[in-house]
């Protein structure tokens, strides 16, 4: 080999697929998650990075939630929201206007970490890239006291976007960005949400409380920790140019080419068996 086709060998990236999967149902957005993440434990598709949306607007549970104690399931119904549970952990999220990320990618990759918070990190350089090319000033937060560090074991809300975690990206000391992760079959799946509008009181709705009265604390108090992108900017910032920004981000921040990944026939159907078998199924959904 010699040096000039060495030195071009070096200088490319490596090659990861891209699906942007459109709006989908919960139940399908969920499953479509975890059959990449088979595909990709079984070496049949590279890394990945997927975008996608919400058909109905859904509020989605993380995998250790109890949904009876925590969850006003009439308020979910009576928005006309979706209902999901999803394979990571993590508080409940309100899926409206935002552009959601999922990330799929080996945790023998030699750019993942084996840490977890660690492997946060480099993967939400691709969503801090993204903040930036909308000329957002995001940060990661980190937890510095040991009563932060506490807090973050032990939320006091069943609300994703009360408190930022480990390495989660604000603005202004508030939290843009929620990621949830889970690591399964050798594989590292982190997927979130990126906001660009919020309505707190529909969000709120969703949620049990003892009474009004704390209901209206929490709401007051999360509105100082969370904000979309949308309440930072004087140009209000569409989908599809967010999709470029963060897309954009994702291949400097994690300095790699996007090919476009094509979903055959039969991996649909494989899709379709997920659905039915685990996010469209009661025993799952309600099962704690």
């Amino acid at each position: 080999m010699d040096d000039e086709w060495k030195e071009a060998y070096i200088k490319m990236k490596e090659k990861w697929y891209f699906i942007e999967s459109g709006a989908s149902s919960p139940a399908y957005n969920m499953a479509l998650d975890e059959a990449l993440l088979d595909w990709h434990s079984k070496g049949e598709i590279h890394p990945v990075v997927r975008f996608y949306e919400w058909n109905p607007a859904t509020l989605s549970v993380g995998y250790f939630q109890k949904v009876e104690k925590e969850i006003n399931l009439d308020a979910v119904k009576k928005h006309g929201y979706g209902f999901v549970r999803r394979p990571t952990g993590g508080r409940a999220v309100l899926h409206d206007k935002e552009l959601t990320y999922s990330v799929i990618v080996s945790e023998e990759h030699p750019k993942m970490p084996q840490s977890v918070t660690e492997a946060y990190r480099v993967i939400s350089e691709g969503i801090l890239g993204g903040f930036r090319n909308l000329g957002l000033e995001a940060y990661f937060a980190v937890p510095k006291t040991e009563e932060e560090k506490a807090g973050l074991k032990n939320p006091r809300s069943a609300v994703c976007f009360d408190a930022p975690s480990w390495y989660e990206l604000v603005v202004e000391g508030r939290k843009v960005a929620g990621s949830a992760q889970t690591r399964q079959k050798g594989v590292i799946l982190q997927h979130g949400s990126i906001l660009l509008d919020i309505d707190e009181d529909k969000l709120f709705d969703c949620f049990k409380f003892t009474n009004e009265r704390v209901r209206e604390r929490m709401q007051k108090a999360f509105s100082k920790k969370a904000v979309a992108i949308n309440d930072l900017r004087p140009e209000r910032v569409t989908i599809e140019e967010s999709k470029k920004a963060f897309k954009d981000g994702f291949e400097k921040g994690l300095d790699i080419e996007f090919i476009p990944l094509e979903l055959t026939e039969e991996q649909n159907q494989y899709i379709d068996e997920i659905v039915k078998r685990r996010y469209a199924n009661d025993e799952w959904t309600f099962r704690r």
